[in-house]
């Protein structure tokens, strides 16, 4: 029987304990198709600076305004997948990829006006336009799973996530300083641990005040030992710092984990006693319902 081989130096066999475990890849939602937009203004550009100055001056313009829609539609694109992968979210305050369209459209006119005149330009920007939409979609239109939720609190959820972001970005630039591939990828799955739980307060923000030290102290901490310890490793390469560097990271990782299970448990706890107390006043108004099954039955 084959046998997997390793050792002491071996990938993955840490001396803190590090797991094994790989966190979601982050795939940028503008892939190669938004960022082929921007070839349509390249290629009207150059293909103007041969004309007349009137027809270089439009084709100068007709480039910009379809760069500027390019643009709006990667921001478009990346603002429909975060809200996408929420359960909870507002519509995008900004259409972009509308915007997006609707530029596209005059950039192309414009870019046909000299050689067409004004009925062609109308006609190819209003084709563009219908084209665009139909290849990449409107913005969301509507809050979604926002009934019933408070949104004071869950402005301060959002501002919330941006500051965690923030820190696990300044996390992430400080250890490539260490230039330690195994060190990236433990910091790296730690942030996964992290986001899981901004997920979880987007979710529900009324347990913003139960994981704010965790989102703000914690995190802060976290940032703070990563660029402490970036800067010593990338001088010495001292091995002890380092085992003591992921044993930190073991333990943040597991307290965020274990609150974030905590943050859940708390949430259908709340669910258990709102269903008790509608099941009760059910009863008093003379409907019996059957009894509810408990989460240990199959």
């Amino acid at each position: 029987m084959a046998r997997k081989f390793g050792g002491k130096f071996s990938p993955g066999n840490d001396a803190g304990g590090a797991r094994a475990k790989a966190p979601r890849a982050r795939v940028d939602p503008a892939g190669a198709r938004a960022n082929l937009m921007f070839v349509p203004a390249a290629v009207v550009l150059f293909t103007s600076l041969s004309s007349g100055a009137l027809v270089l001056a439009i084709g100068a313009a007709s480039a910009a305004v379809l760069a500027l829609s390019a643009w709006l539609l990667r921001g478009g694109l990346r603002a429909e997948a975060a809200y996408a992968e929420r359960k909870v979210a507002r519509r995008p305050g900004i259409p972009r990829k509308l915007f997006s369209s609707a530029l596209a459209g005059i950039g192309i006119a414009l870019a046909a006006y000299p050689t067409g005149g004004v009925i062609a330009a109308v006609l190819y920007g209003a084709v563009t336009t219908g084209l665009h939409i139909a290849a990449f979609g409107i913005d969301p239109m509507r809050d979604k799973g926002m009934e019933g939720i408070d949104t004071f609190q869950q402005d301060r959820v959002a501002r919330t996530v941006r500051e965690a972001e923030t820190l696990l970005a300044q996390m992430r630039d400080a250890i490539l300083r260490a230039r330690d591939r195994r060190l990236e990828e433990r910091v790296a799955e730690f942030q996964a641990t992290v986001r899981t739980m901004l997920r979880t307060l987007e979710d529900d923000p009324r347990d913003l005040s139960a994981a704010r030290r965790y989102t703000g102290v914690y995190l802060m901490g976290a940032r703070d030992a990563t660029i402490r310890f970036a800067d010593l490793y990338a001088r010495s390469q001292d091995s002890e710092a380092r085992a003591d560097y992921l044993a930190l990271l073991d333990d943040l990782d597991q307290n965020f984990s274990a609150k974030t299970q905590k943050l859940l448990e708390n949430d259908q706890g709340a669910l258990d006693i709102e269903i008790g107390v509608l099941r009760d006043r059910l009863e008093r108004e003379g409907v019996h319902l059957p009894p509810s099954p408990t989460r240990e039955d199959p």
